[in-house]
């Protein structure tokens, strides 16, 4: 079955670092473009970034330019996220998300197929 696994969340202080791997398996990961989301309580589930089937194509919200970066390694059936200058307002968990590649770059979480069980990333003042 399809499975999605996200690793490398946990507790870091404010303008800390982060990892975040999800490793990917029982479909043909190039068919899909790849997405994070993040969710607070009480809130929806919001994109972070995304990108395409072969790598060369990137999106990322507004709140996290600059500072977060998607990549994904093909050979290995792994997408990641750097986050780099983290802050309090991106404490969250964070899921990642497959999205069929037909369906183009995909911001909604209605484009996606299957998730991940999410991973928390804490970030301390």
């Amino acid at each position: 079955q399809v499975q999605l696994v996200e690793s490398g969340g946990g507790l870091v202080q404010a303008g800390g670092s982060l990892r975040l791997s999800c490793a990917v398996s029982g479909l043909t990961f190039t068919s899909y473009f790849m997405g994070w989301f993040r969710q607070v309580p009480g809130k929806e589930r919001e994109f972070v970034a995304g990108i395409s089937w072969t790598g060369s194509n990137t999106y990322s919200a507004d709140s996290v330019k600059g500072r977060f970066t998607i990549s994904r390694d093909n050979a290995e059936n792994t997408v990641y996220l750097q986050m780099n200058s983290l802050g309090p307002e991106d404490t969250a968990v964070y899921y990642c998300a497959a999205a069929p590649r037909n369906r183009g770059a995909s911001y909604s979480t209605r484009s996606y197929d299957y998730w991940g069980q999410g991973t928390q990333v804490t970030v301390s003042p």
